[in-house]
Formats: C-alpha cells, sequence, structure tokens
C-alpha cells in the first residue's frame, strides 16, 4: 500500500469528497452519463441509497489532501440460483494525479479481504464501456471475462495481490527505482555506442559528405 494512504468504509465526513471524485470521473470519461449524474446534490442522495442496499460497501481512499479513491461494491448470494457469496465491484475509481502509486491495489485489498471474511467465492467486476484504463487494471491482476462482467476467484486476487505489495514494498525501492534504473541503463548503453564508433569511421562519414555536398546555388529555397 502507498505509505500515508488510508483505506476504510465511507463516513458521513467523507461525503462531499466522494461527491466532488464521482464528478470528476463522469468529467474524465465519455461516457459521463453513464458514470452519474452531473449535479452534486443528485450524487449525494445516490451514494446514500448505493450505500444502505443490503451487502453494500463504499471504501474510501484518503490522504491528507482528502480522498483519493474509491470502490462501490456488494457482497451478493446465497440465493435460490446459488449456494456461493460473491463479491460484486460496480466501480472503481482514483484520482488521475495519485494513480501508478498503490491506491488502486489498496483498495481491491481491502474489497478482497471483505470477500474473505465472507466466505466469497469469487470477484465480479463490471467496468464501464469505454474505460480502457479501468479495463486494463483488471485484466493485469487477472481477471477473465464473464459476459459484460470480468471475474477472479478470491483466493487467487488475494495472492495476487500480495505478491504485487510485496514487491512495491521490495528492497530496491519499488516500481519508480526499477524505472530509473532501467532509464539509466538505455542512456548508459546509447552512450557506449556513440563513443565506441571508430575515429576513423567517422572521418570517411565527414569526407564523404563534404564530396558529395552540392554547391550553394544549387540550393532549392522555398520563399
Amino acid at each position: 500500500m502507498r505509505s500515508g494512504v488510508e483505506v476504510r468504509p465511507i463516513r458521513p465526513q467523507d461525503l462531499d469528497d466522494v461527491v466532488a471524485l464521482c464528478l470528476r470521473a463522469r468529467a474524465e470519461a465519455w461516457t459521463g452519463a453513464q458514470v452519474c449524474s452531473g449535479d452534486a446534490d443528485t450524487v449525494a442522495r445516490h451514494v446514500g441509497a448505493l450505500t444502505s442496499a443490503p451487502g453494500a460497501t463504499l471504501l474510501v481512499a484518503r490522504d491528507t489532501d482528502g480522498v483519493v479513491g474509491i470502490l462501490l461494491g456488494r457482497l451478493l448470494g446465497p440465493n435460490v440460483f446459488t449456494d456461493e457469496v460473491n463479491l460484486a465491484v460496480e466501480a472503481v475509481y482514483v484520482d488521475p494525479r495519485q494513480r501508478r502509486r498503490g491506491v488502486g491495489h489498496a483498495l481491491m485489498q481491502s474489497a478482497v479481504e471483505i470477500a474473505l471474511a465472507a466466505g466469497a467465492e469469487n470477484v465480479y467486476a463490471a467496468p464501464l464501456p469505454g474505460a480502457r484504463g479501468v479495463q486494463r487494471f483488471f485484466v493485469r491482476l487477472g481477471f477473465a471475462p464473464a459476459a459484460s462482467h470480468r471475474v477472479m476467484a478470491v483466493a487467487a486476487l488475494h495472492r495476487r495481490l500480495a505478491a504485487e505489495g510485496a514487491r512495491r514494498r521490495g528492497p530496491r525501492g519499488g516500481l519508480e527505482e526499477v524505472i530509473a534504473r532501467r532509464r539509466q541503463s538505455r542512456g548508459e548503453s546509447g552512450s557506449a555506442a556513440l563513443f565506441a564508433a571508430p575515429r576513423g569511421a567517422i572521418s570517411r562519414h565527414v569526407s564523404r559528405a563534404v564530396q558529395t555536398r552540392r554547391p550553394l546555388e544549387s540550393s532549392t529555397t522555398i520563399s
């Protein structure tokens, strides 16, 4: 989990920040009308209704700036069609300024803990159409297609999140340091290739360029 981020169920004092984040998600998505209403009061009422549904949970990720991510989920079953309990993740959103810092993984980790506590078998996710970033997020975690949803076993998702969390907290400084090392390696290999060119080869290229250069008066200009 990213340092300084707390994930927990929504509290009344979080509502204004959650509404603001929902409106930010609406503005970002080209299917904005499918995300939520554009009216803050209406969104607040909808949040209240969704969190009051049986088995529903709305998790918030908070740092010193306020709410930076949300996850809306709901425990489903058992019913007359299945003996299983499953967790449906209906929405995940992270503030664009806070992405690639582990906030989404922290939200999913807390959701998986809820699923484990309830004895859930699977996690179903329903990314909005056109939300490619969220689709890629679930694909990277290992979710498989399931009609209009994606699905993954709770136990497998728990192992995957734990492994990725361990890598992020690894002794080498996490993802940022890996990227920096790769950039440095590419820079060093490029410099080595440049300085490895024989001096004679450089001289031959310069001489050939001078011999083949056209006189000044033959050049073409566009005015």
